[in-house]
Order: structure tokens, then C-alpha cells, then sequence
């Protein structure tokens, strides 16, 4: 297996496969409804709603990261409320979060040794700790997730 397969293999069941940490993205929020995903219990700082437009920002703005782009991170981190809280709006945010899924994908397919090792910009980061980063990023946040789903809201 070539390390491109190997990186798509982790990005793949970390969203929607089995992974060894037993829960997915998706196999967690296809059952969340948008009334669960915009709720925020007491002393929780961010709704599912809010961490899954989060990822997907971050998911992004790091894919637009290696392909050049010196985007600042703003002040609110991609972490915004959420005003439309209807079913269809959480359907587009899972769509925006399966489109960004796609395009690492497209990446990973095609991604080079050589441009794995490059750094970004003047950090000591390589894309491939860029890659990883957003998997971890992804895992962080899917364990979040994963506990405000299982509260009565």
C-alpha cells in the first residue's frame, strides 16, 4: 500500500469508515437531527452544529493552506452560531462536510512524496504534518461531538 492510499484509508474511515477508535464522523451525525446539533447543553461552549461547521471550515482553510494560500485564522476560530437551525440547514452543513471530505480526498489521491515534504511557508510544518494535523483535528473534535450526542436535549 502506498503512503497516498494509506493517508486516504485513515481520512476515510476516521469520516465514515471503522475506525480503530470504533466511531466516525458520519456514523455519529447521521443520527444527530438538527434540533440535537444546534442545542447547547449548560456549560457547553460550542453546539454540534457549531464544531461540525468548524471542522469543515478548518478542513478548508488548511486544504487552501497547502495549495498556497496565506489565510489568516480569524478571531473566532470558525466557531460562529448558527442562526437558520432548520433541518434543511444542518442537511447543507453535512453536505458542506462530505464536499470537503471529497476534496481530501481528490488530494490524497494525488498528492506527491516530493509535496508532502515540502514545509509551510516559513514554518517547520510539512504537509504531511499539515494532513495529520487535520486528522487529529477531526478525531478531537468527532470525540466532542460524540458526548453531546448522547445527552437528552
Amino acid at each position: 500500500m502506498s503512503e497516498n492510499e494509506r493517508m486516504s484509508k485513515l481520512f476515510r474511515d476516521l469520516f465514515d469508515g471503522d475506525p480503530w477508535l470504533d466511531s466516525s464522523i458520519l456514523g455519529i451525525l447521521e443520527v444527530v437531527s438538527a434540533q440535537k446539533a444546534a442545542a447547547r447543553p449548560t456549560n457547553v461552549t460550542n453546539s454540534i452544529w457549531e464544531m461540525v461547521n468548524h471542522i469543515s471550515s478548518w478542513r478548508d482553510v488548511v486544504l487552501e493552506r497547502i495549495h498556497g494560500s496565506k489565510s489568516p485564522t480569524p478571531d473566532h476560530n470558525y466557531f460562529l452560531p448558527v442562526t437558520d437551525t432548520s433541518a434543511s440547514a444542518w442537511k447543507q452543513a453535512l453536505s458542506r462536510l462530505e464536499r470537503s471530505q471529497q476534496e481530501w480526498l481528490e488530494f490524497l489521491d494525488h498528492v506527491t512524496p516530493e509535496k508532502l515534504s515540502e514545509t509551510y511557508y516559513d514554518t517547520d510544518y510539512t504537509i504531511y504534518d499539515l494532513v495529520f494535523g487535520i486528522m487529529q483535528h477531526d478525531a478531537y473534535h468527532l470525540g466532542q461531538i460524540a458526548l453531546l450526542s448522547k445527552y437528552d436535549l
